[in-house]
């Protein structure tokens, strides 16, 4: 039976109207013309670049792709600029100005602003914010979380559990010496930890490192976390070549490192950012002597990477595993988190390699939007960080005074010739702090005429909600 063209279902019902009379749902062609109108699954990929501000990404542009060269994230079609909203635990409609990633993953996975270090949880109060994932499991979608951190991170956590504080990733951190979630414990009446309420979680595919927080016993029990994910129908996978081969249409843990994963790139010999060595006569006073700045170095590959899954492999097995054989879509959160970690540890190298595989991860998630039309691709930071592109020698060196950083600095040699300088100065301890600039948000073409310039990060809970009609 030949089928009707849209043209001439118009044609048709305009006659109807000048005759007076109605088309009916089941047309004289006697198919039901919402029958033949189909709209794509809807689905939601949010990839997060833990710490990824415009330092970070300028850096990594400047090293992979030269001064003049482009990324995958800039030449997608949407760009806003997002405030990272915290709140005070004491005071909870008092902001304050910079974030750790508990926080603001809370406010893109709920929608509500909380204190630091709160999982899905309100300031002060305590109470649990649902997440997006539990709204998309409750819809009948499918959800991922797939993270180069340990899966019990602040970031992957926020979607799928809460809890009071992000240290208490296992059982056996529930209770320290410096941090403790006591009425979250299941004697209390509480979830438990972190681990426990992702092994009991309705999370369809679950991919990162963290396998020392599943082999404790749960609480009061003589079973690992790890057997209760096993029970709770979870595949358990722990190799690259067991998430290479993995087939199933059930839920998939993937723990493929005991802690998080190693970054792809190194600093020359393991180096890091160092500090500037001013002479004895500098000490005496700042216009006098002279300093020694770092030597410069290169980038190379991190030979403890080799055994590890990247974050593309991840990321397009999670994307294969939640489409398949699904009509009604699905939410991926995927993190990028060792461009915070290594901005931490003063390691821009880490970082550049750690946003290259954000980037190539974008190239992939845009493609399959492009093959399947109903997908929402966001990028986006969940807070700022402390790496700085700063000149690799000062601009005042001319003036013929030592002038140097206080803090720890790199001078990187970029594949294009050049000298970089990273700049490292939020403290003078063991590890940086975030800083507390708003972070950018890239989309694809879904997003067009949906996304205003400059948004609060509790509105991409609500961009990502509306796009999947939850």
């Amino acid at each position: 039976m030949l089928r009707p063209t849209l043209s001439a279902l118009r044609s048709l019902t305009v006659m109807c109207i000048a005759l007076g009379t109605t088309l009916s749902p089941v047309s004289a062609f006697g198919e039901s013309l919402a029958a033949n109108i189909t709209s794509p699954a809807k689905n939601v990929i949010l990839i997060i670049g833990d710490g990824m501000d415009d330092h970070q990404i300028t850096i990594a542009r400047n090293y992979l792709k030269g001064a003049t060269g482009r990324l995958t994230l800039d030449d997608m079609p949407v760009r806003s600029s997002v405030a990272v909203l915290t709140v005070s635990e004491q005071a909870p409609d008092e902001y304050i100005y910079v974030a750790d990633s508990a926080c603001s993953g809370t406010s893109m996975s709920t929608g509500q602003a909380t204190s630091r270090s709160r999982i899905a949880t309100t300031a002060k109060s305590d109470l649990d914010i649902e997440t997006i994932v539990e709204m998309a499991h409750k819809s009948g979608l499918k959800t991922g979380l797939v993270s180069t951190s340990s899966v019990t991170d602040a970031t992957p956590a926020v979607f799928a559990s809460h809890i009071q504080y992000r240290f208490c990733e296992s059982p056996e951190k529930m209770v320290t010496e410096r941090f403790s979630c006591p009425q979250d414990l299941k004697a209390n009446g509480g979830p438990g930890s972190i681990s426990e309420q992702l092994a009991l979680s309705n999370v369809d595919v679950i991919f990162g490192g963290g396998m020392e927080n599943f082999t404790p016993n749960v609480e009061g029990g003589t079973t690992s976390v790890l057997d209760s994910a096993i029970a709770n129908g979870f595949t358990v996978l722990q190799t690259k070549q067991d998430l290479n081969t993995v087939i199933t249409t059930g839920k998939v843990l993937g723990l493929f490192a005991d802690k998080h994963l190693a970054t792809k790139l190194r600093g020359e010999n393991g180096r890091i950012a160092e500090k500037p060595e001013p002479s004895l006569l500098n000490s005496v006073h700042w216009t006098m002597g002279d300093v020694d700045l770092p030597e410069p170095m290169i980038c190379e590959a991190n030979p403890a990477a080799v055994d590890t899954p990247s974050l593309l492999s991840m990321s397009s097995k999670a994307i294969d595993l939640l489409s398949t054989d699904n009509d009604k879509g699905f939410f991926l959160m995927i993190e990028s988190a060792s461009i915070d970690k290594q901005s931490h540890a003063r390691n821009p190298c880490g970082s550049i390699g750690e946003l290259d595989q954000l980037d190539e991860t974008v190239a992939y998630a845009l493609t399959f939007a492009e093959q399947n039309p109903g997908t929402l691709v966001l990028v986006t930071a969940d807070h700022s960080q402390a790496a700085q592109l700063v000149p690799e020698s000062s601009m005042f060196s001319g003036l013929n005074i030592p002038v140097y950083s206080p803090g720890s600095m790199a001078r990187i040699i970029t594949p294009e010739g050049g000298l970089m300088g990273v700049n490292y100065a939020t403290n003078d301890i063991f590890a940086e702090e975030h800083t507390g600039a708003a972070v950018p948000l890239y989309a694809n073409d879904a997003a067009i005429g949906k996304i205003d310039t400059y948004i609060n990060q509790t509105d991409i809970f609500n961009i990502a909600k509306q796009h999947l009609g939850l």
